[in-house]
């Protein structure tokens, strides 16, 4: 049984005195919007008489009853804006029981309502909607969290309080989140206009958006855990996808000479404020290019994000002034590594790097090689460090099984990460297309995984085989749009710029309430 407030009992009152006076508080009816209230603050002026004939809706989110005439704050998807309402006006005849009784007992904050009027400037120059029609859109039955202001008396600000600001809340609710903090809009208008100038730009030089499987048979392209689950009537085990690489890498091989793909990926591993299970990528491949090329594309393409959200190339993050403007700092990882912590990794066994881990007191577990060994000293002691936008390229082979030896230095693979804010951004490589070497790279991760590795690539001979058809020298490139949302957007957590994040389940009193696994 569900468990009411006072709150929503009398609202829920409210909504049965409405059916008895005959009106519908959910009606079917369109409501003919022709103006957003933004579109009336920015445009309205008293000596050209416009905006005479509008018709706004969305929620009311202040009232105030005055008698014969009142007060109310309508926001819509633009913004807010204040509405007069005069009894005589909304009920021009005998009957009086729109203003007196639906208006000003039976509306409540949060409902949806829409309105009809026209446009003037109160005597305090206000712009307000002088309201002639009123019409009940959607009955709200539970109250909006109340948000209080208060002007500062030194500054003459308004300043919120009370407001929805516990972020368990607001990410698990972000419908009330996006209703009470309309700044939390902005970051996700953003996200989109990245989304947008990303393919805006991949478009213009003529690559082909395309989409690839999201269940798969086997699970490849990254190194990380998989979300595994069983198809009924085929009778067997598939894997969310971890990356679509492998995929995207077949179409090179097709014949087509760019592809490009806006990809949800899953990857069954910690939470953090930087890690979401469910996360989206760009992924791009191009033929006949190299990753130097697809280093110049990035810093291009960023660049240009930068300039489409802010109109500038200079972005704040925190404390920190981040300038995307082109060229980058580049640097080797043995260079970056020894630059931060005077150890060179270049030539080291494992036992070395082992030791020389212990003395910069990275903890390691038994089953790391080489390549785990040397990622754990980067990620402790240069990748955080790392504000400025900034390449860093050249990693071990051990590291990097799907990208291409390099030409002129043994024991590395042509791969570049570009790291900014102190977390990495995006992952590239000249992509290897050597079928013989890359079965080599696969067997290497097998073995890997019998030490017990859980991220280790699992060998996939249908991409083998595709590789052995041919597959042209190619730059691939998987960039993170929740870690680059959350710098475009000045967000300290993966969770502000995701709509909806992952969460662990709200457990209720209720005897209907699922219970954790464990429980007793």
């Amino acid at each position: 049984m569900q468990h009411l407030s006072e709150q929503e009992i009398i609202r829920r009152n409210k909504l049965e005195e409405l059916q008895k006076l005959g009106i519908e508080p959910y009606p079917s009816e369109l409501f003919d919007v022709n103006f957003y209230a933004q579109e009336i603050l920015d445009n309205y002026h008293p000596e050209l008489n416009n905006f005479q004939e509008v018709s706004l809706a969305g929620r009311l989110m202040s009232i105030r009853v005055k008698g014969k005439a009142s007060f109310a704050e309508l926001q819509d998807a633009s913004g807010r804006i204040q509405l007069y309402i005069n009894r005589d006006e909304i009920c021009p005849g005998e009957d009086k029981e729109l203003y007196n009784t639906v208006f000003k007992k039976l509306v409540d904050l949060g409902d949806f309502v829409g309105v009809s009027g026209h446009v003037f400037k109160t005597m305090v120059g206000e712009t307000s909607v002088h309201v002639t029609g009123f019409t009940l859109l959607s009955k709200s039955l539970r109250p909006l969290p109340v948000v209080k202001e208060r002007v500062d008396e030194a500054t003459g600000e308004k300043i919120t309080y009370d407001a929805f600001t516990d972020p368990e809340q607001r990410y698990r609710q972000r419908y009330v989140d996006l209703v009470v903090n309309p700044h939390v809009r902005e970051a996700f208008i953003k996200r989109t206009q990245l989304v947008q100038a990303m393919r805006n730009y991949l478009n213009d030089k003529g690559y082909l958006e395309v989409e690839t499987p999201i269940l798969q048979p086997l699970y490849g392209g990254a190194a990380a855990r998989p979300f595994k689950t069983h198809h009924n009537t085929l009778d067997m085990t598939l894997y969310l996808r971890i990356a679509n690489e492998l995929y995207l890498k077949r179409l090179i091989v097709g014949g087509f000479d760019g592809v490009y793909e806006f990809s949800k990926d899953f990857r069954n591993e910690g939470m953090s404020r930087f890690h979401n299970p469910e996360f989206t990528q760009m992924e791009l491949y191009v033929a006949y290019k190299d990753y130097y090329w697809m280093m110049d594309l990035v810093e291009e393409m960023v660049e240009r994000v930068a300039l489409a959200l802010h109109g500038k190339t200079e972005v704040q993050v925190g404390e920190n002034l981040i300038n995307f403007q082109r060229p980058w700092k580049r640097f080797t990882m043995a260079e970056s590594i020894e630059h931060f912590t005077g150890f060179n990794i270049d030539g080291k066994s494992e036992d070395e790097l082992r030791a020389a881990a212990k003395e910069l007191k990275v903890s390691l577990d038994p089953s790391m090689g080489k390549a785990k060994i040397i990622d754990e000293i980067f990620g402790e002691h240069v990748e955080p460090k790392l504000i400025q936008p900034t390449f860093i390229t050249d990693y071990p082979v051990e590291m990097s099984p799907l990208a291409k030896k390099h030409r002129s230095k043994p024991g590395l693979v042509e791969r570049f990460e570009a790291i900014c804010n102190g977390k990495e951004i995006c992952n590239a490589f000249s992509e290897l297309n050597d079928p013989i070497d890359q079965r080599a790279r696969f067997e290497e991760q097998l073995e890997l995984g019998k030490r017990g590795d859980t991220e280790a690539m699992v060998l996939d001979e249908d991409f083998l085989r595709a590789l052995e058809y041919g597959m042209p020298p190619t730059a691939g490139l998987g960039i993170g749009i929740d870690r680059l949302s959350m710098i475009m957007t000045n967000s300290s957590s993966i969770q502000d710029v995701l709509f909806f994040p992952q969460m662990k389940p709200e457990y209720t009193k209720s005897e209907n309430a699922p219970k954790p696994e464990g429980d007793e």
